[in-house]
């Protein structure tokens, strides 16, 4: 289960145990800490696409320094691409050039010089690690990045640079927005039993219905091959827990950003067991 933490700047993040065993930098921001007014107040990590109402560059750039600095990676050069609900898997080598911007929704890297970033306000951050620490990937996934297969993408990706199997991976679930908030049409039912079958995590109310996200992700997890003791999940809610959190349905997308950052291990070796 994910742990909150108060840093010394104010801010408020969640962080995993199995990753904080394994010993790689990340966190789960939220929207506690920070200098960004409002509606961003306070710890805006991102822009809002078309709309004219946006913070300041200097308040978002100001925001991740804090974030860096929280956790111990204030050197390193942060990677961050384009999200767009799809299935796209963007991989970052050591001591080779990235372009940030691409358009995808996950990544992974194993330069220990970087941290790479995906962005949140519902949808299901996850964070990865290799039990050595040396390799570690970033998710963004929404209902379409659950159908579209980015879990099972990012992981293979992992497995390929990494050269581990996925049984030996942890993963880390963040905030996002709860069952009972999450409020879907037929078509999105329906996606979701062609995908898990009758058991699909949903439960219906007259022609709409709620999906379960969060557990969601944990079975594509588990069906990539991570075993359910290398997952850490959470009790938070993006929608209902609004003092903690940014939430793009509960404000109707005029809302500020949280970021799930990771990167791999300074030093291996590992310790959390294989």
């Amino acid at each position: 289960m994910l742990q909150p933490h108060r840093t010394d700047s104010g801010l408020t993040i969640y962080r995993s145990p199995l990753l904080e065993q394994i010993g790689v930098p990340h966190a789960f921001s939220t929207r506690v800490g920070g200098t960004s007014p409002p509606p961003f107040n306070a710890l805006n990590l991102g822009l809002l696409g078309d709309s004219m109402l946006q913070d300041d560059l200097s308040n978002i750039h100001e925001n991740y320094r804090h974030l860096r600095e929280a956790i111990g990676c204030e050197g390193r050069e942060r990677c961050w691409v384009h999200q767009v609900h799809g299935v796209r898997v963007c991989t970052v080598r050591r001591r080779e050039t990235f372009e940030n911007g691409l358009k995808a929704d996950a990544l992974v890297t194993d330069d220990p010089e970087r941290l790479i970033s995906v962005k949140y306000a519902d949808c299901v951050p996850v964070l990865l690690s290799t039990v050595d620490g040396r390799v570690v990937a970033a998710i963004h996934s929404g209902w379409r990045g659950v159908v579209a297969g980015v879990i099972a993408a990012a992981i293979q990706s992992m497995v390929d640079l990494a050269g581990e199997a996925p049984q030996t991976l942890a993963a880390a679930i963040g905030p996002c927005i709860g069952f009972e908030h999450f409020e879907v049409g037929p078509e999105v039912l329906e996606s979701f039993v062609s995908l898990f079958g009758e058991d699909a995590p949903l439960r219906r109310v007259n022609e709409k219905g709620f999906i379960d996200l969060q557990e969601a992700v944990r079975r594509q997890l588990m069906m990539a091959g991570l075993p359910e003791g290398r997952i850490d999940g959470n009790d938070r809610c993006t929608f209902r827990d609004r003092d903690e959190f940014f939430s793009h349905r509960r404000e109707a997308g005029i809302t500020g950003r949280m970021a799930a950052l990771i990167g791999p291990r300074s030093e291996p070796p590992f310790t959390l067991a294989r």
